[in-house]
């Protein structure tokens, strides 16, 4: 059906609800995220331990997310998207309680593994928000929704801190799971169970049963491809790689500014920040940006930012300036706004409205995988070789990202069938 200009023009006040939801949410998560190994150090385990769970305690979760978020997102499917992110809001409240009263260093790490796999919140709101929207707006969607969980994450962490300095971590996490409860209970009161303007557009959140190939009427009825034989796993890769790009200074970050720049540490502090603060103010601009472009002519622009991308980590590399360097960090958070959530809403572009909690899990998946590789890559390649190769490495990804999306362009070429992103 034809939607009005209204409708098009403007994200709906059920998306705005969604915005706040995930920054609290978000951000009640982010109170503990900085603090993890302070607090792991007071529990007094063997310095082997610590070591290990330093790292375990944040990849963790990730790897829980990375494991059921395409199982989640058939469900959500099936049954709908707001009972997924209440179940995922009470998870995070609960193993946030537990995790208050949890004073060795296994149980922790595997609370903070069922966390990860209990929860998953992000990939259905985003398959809520996407049944709540046109499609033409769904970049900015997805950079809202985006924004949403920088700035959360930013102020969780401002609050967690505070919190520290005048109690203890039991109240951080405790505090997350009131917040995660009520955010359950909002979603839960405030949220209605399929948007009307889903239904309005004809993208619904739960599929109807048995639907007829002849209700279409003279149109022909499309069998969908699976998701690996779409334009979907091309875009996936890309997603991927630029967030290996990404991730890689997640480790050696701290140490190669401070051993380059001899800086204090608000400098380092005030340097990550930065970066996303360069994403909040550049997400949603770049989305409507991207809303103009189709399939291809979206990819090559997408070419543009990566090799963007590469040339200010040179330069970053290259400079012994700490000022420079921290505007080519602001510089690139900006251009990271053009990134993830651009994709996202490609791949759900990509995908019918029947599937959208699947590809959004699935892509959510890789998401996370990518993360614990450029992490995992970071700290491993920067031991090996060394610091100051640190941002080289990361300018080498982002050429291989290049390299990944003139190959998905050239494949399209040659498939033109597979080349269109609009959804069916």
């Amino acid at each position: 059906m034809v939607s009005t200009p209204a409708a098009s023009s403007a994200l709906p006040r059920l998306v705005h609800a969604l915005f706040v939801i995930q920054l609290i949410s978000m951000g009640a998560m982010e109170m503990s995220g900085p603090f993890w190994p302070v607090h792991l150090q007071s529990l007094g385990a063997s310095p082997g331990v610590l070591a290990f769970a330093g790292i375990a305690v944040y990849v963790g979760p990730m790897l829980g997310v990375a494991l059921t978020s395409t199982f989640w997102g058939k469900v959500g499917d099936r049954f709908g998207h707001k009972p997924m992110m209440v179940r995922a809001l009470l998870g995070l409240a609960i193993t946030q309680l537990a995790l208050a009263f949890t004073l060795d260093v296994w149980t922790i790490l595997a609370l903070r593994f069922l966390q990860g796999a209990c929860a998953g919140y992000l990939a259905p709101a985003q398959a809520y928000g996407v049944s709540a929207v046109v499609p033409a707006v769904r970049g900015r969607l997805f950079a809202y929704l985006q924004v949403s969980t920088n700035v959360g994450s930013l102020a969780g962490a401002l609050a967690g801190g505070l919190i520290l300095d005048h109690a203890t971590f039991f109240w951080i996490n405790l505090t997350a799971a009131l917040l995660c409860a009520l955010c359950a209970a909002a979603v839960a009161v405030l949220l209605p169970r399929r948007p009307a303007a889903g239904r309005a557009q004809g993208v619904t959140a739960i599929p109807s049963p048995a639907p007829s190939s002849s209700a279409a009427g003279d149109a022909t009825p499309v069998k969908p491809s699976p998701w690996f034989a779409s334009p979907v796993a091309g875009l996936l890769a890309v997603l991927g790689i630029l967030l290996v790009a990404r991730m890689l200074t997640q480790t050696p970050f701290a140490m190669y500014v401070r051993s380059v720049f001899a800086v204090d540490n608000w400098v380092v502090g005030l340097c990550y920040g930065l970066l996303s603060m360069g994403f909040i103010v550049s997400a949603t601009l770049w989305a409507r940006y991207f809303e103009r472009l189709q399939g291809p002519d979206a990819l090559i622009r997408m070419a543009w930012v990566a090799a963007a991308c590469a040339l200010l980590m040179v330069l970053a590399g290259a400079t012994h300036s700490v000022a420079f360097f921290i505007a080519l960090h602001f510089a690139w958070g900006v251009l990271l706004g053009a990134t993830t959530p651009v994709l996202m809403a490609q791949i759900s572009h990509a995908t019918s409205g029947q599937h959208q909690g699947r590809i959004l899990g699935v892509a959510q998946s890789t998401a996370q995988f990518s993360s614990m590789a450029g992490i995992a890559l970071g700290g491993g390649l920067t031991q090996l070789l060394g610091l100051h190769t640190t941002y080289f490495l990361v300018a080498g990804a982002y050429a291989c990202a290049l390299a990944v999306i003139v190959a998905v362009l050239r494949m399209r070429r040659t498939r033109p069938g597979a080349a269109s992103l609009a959804g069916p």
